[in-house]
């Protein structure tokens, strides 16, 4: 799998991306805004990164730049032509980074250590397939972490205009998760008070998440309290995300370090997920 390294390495000839493109654009500006949801969630991932983790969607980079510092090599991707054009403007001055364009589903086989796909899946019709593709992507043994957002009943114009085809419960996660024929090591839902913001503010006041005002008011007063007490809670029981560890079969699970790293960024869930699927103790 090769970078891509200059306009001619990427190509227009891929599925017409879904929904409102500058609806697209304001939303990923505003998230850009929330830095305390964006390393909170950052962190989910952190355990299982390994050496050379591949993120699919990366965007504008925003959480790319929080894993580059903790790995030897980082490949950020995204399947939008003009994004991965602006992503390699975001990504020249980081050395070690590759940027590349993936559409899923897709065939390519690589030995990533780890792939990370936040508010990705819900945006592709064939959801299996395109985790088949992921598995394909790792390394035997490697990692996939997945966030996508969660409960249909939440599903609101902002859902459509940025290309969403589905929300997930865990049930539904698990059941997409099962038929790729991936390990699943957790599910659960994050952000709950997240999800009840985001239905009023969407589905009621029929509004779209903007830079500044509203998302700002709730990044820095409100996620903080939600994040300590999820490291109480452990398992919140419903989110405005479902956050998803899997792993491709065979090799070796994260090592202990890893896991208990997490326990000390405050990502119970991480660290007792490696528990549970015996790492802590080496097997």
């Amino acid at each position: 799998m090769e970078s891509v390294r200059s306009r001619g390495d990427v190509t227009s000839d891929v599925p017409q991306i879904r929904g409102n493109r500058e609806v697209q654009c304001d939303v990923l500006a505003a998230l850009a805004e929330c830095r305390n949801h964006r390393k909170w969630f950052a962190q989910f991932a952190e355990p299982y990164l390994g050496d050379s983790p591949i993120e699919i969607g990366s965007g504008l980079g925003d959480y790319a730049r929080e894993w580059i510092p903790l790995v030897s090599s980082f490949t950020a991707t995204d399947a939008d032509p003009a994004s991965v054009l602006e992503l390699k403007k975001e990504m020249a001055p980081y050395p070690g980074v590759s940027v590349r364009q993936v559409t899923l589903p897709a065939s390519e086989r690589a030995e990533h250590s780890c792939l990370i796909a936040y508010n990705v899946l819900e945006h592709i019709d064939d959801h299996v397939e395109a985790l088949r593709s992921m598995r394909r992507l790792v390394r035997p043994g490697a990692y996939i972490v997945l966030v996508c957002p969660a409960f249909p009943f939440a599903m609101s114009k902002v859902d459509v205009a940025t290309g969403h085809v589905r929300r997930y419960t865990k049930r539904s996660m698990r059941a997409a998760l099962s038929s790729a024929g991936l390990e699943i090591v957790s599910v659960r839902y994050a952000n709950s008070l997240g999800l009840l913001c985001y239905y009023a503010f969407t589905s009621l006041l029929g509004k779209t998440p903007s830079e500044g005002g509203t998302m700002t008011f709730y990044d820095r007063l409100v996620v903080p309290v939600v994040r300590l007490a999820e490291r109480i809670i452990a398992r919140p029981p419903f989110g405005q995300s479902v956050l998803a560890i899997a792993r491709a079969g065979g090799g070796r699970a994260v090592p202990a370090e890893a896991a208990r790293s997490a326990w000390a960024a405050g990502s119970a869930e991480a660290a007792g997920s490696a528990e549970a699927a015996g790492t802590l103790d080496g097997r």
